[in-house]
């Protein structure tokens, strides 16, 4: 059986179209770790929050998170987290974890603070929020309205 050769150019054309889209797909699409200095956190609950992970600033993406380590002593995590070196963060910043929607991944949000002073390399947040699940929510809700009728007059 002869193949033809206009089949096998084809072929390779093919691949070659695949592999610059693939290109393209991964360019665009944020994989790539970000390159600055090293922050840290530590938060009580990191709620599916997991190594690759955006750090974002209003929406914005400006750094991965790079590690995740469990204190043996109080079991906080301490996550670790690049941000880009053209941002500058105030050192009163805050750090919380939040989710994309109902069922998105999870990230670090950075709230900036109003310091003249800025978060260098190594340094820790010094105000964090956990993770809140659904099921958190819910109780508060719950407690909420039950607590409100049960005043004493």
């Amino acid at each position: 059986m002869r193949k033809k050769p206009v089949e096998t150019i084809m072929g390779l054309v093919v691949l070659i179209i695949a592999l610059l889209f693939l290109g393209f797909a991964y360019r665009v699409s944020d994989l790539q770790v970000v390159q600055g200095y090293s922050v840290s956190a530590e938060f009580l609950k990191v709620g599916g929050l997991s190594v690759g992970s955006d750090v974002r600033i209003n929406g914005i993406k400006v750094g991965t998170v790079t590690a995740q380590d469990l204190n043996n002593e109080d079991y906080t995590v301490k996550v670790t987290f690049n941000i880009a070196s053209n941002v500058k963060l105030p050192k009163d910043s805050s750090a919380e974890i939040v989710g994309d929607g109902l069922m998105g991944d999870k990230f670090v949000k950075i709230n900036p603070g109003l310091s003249k002073e800025y978060l260098a390399d190594g340094d820790v947040f010094a105000k964090t929020k956990d993770f809140k699940t659904l099921e958190d929510m819910v109780g508060e809700v719950i407690f909420m309205v039950t607590d409100s009728g049960n005043k004493d007059d």
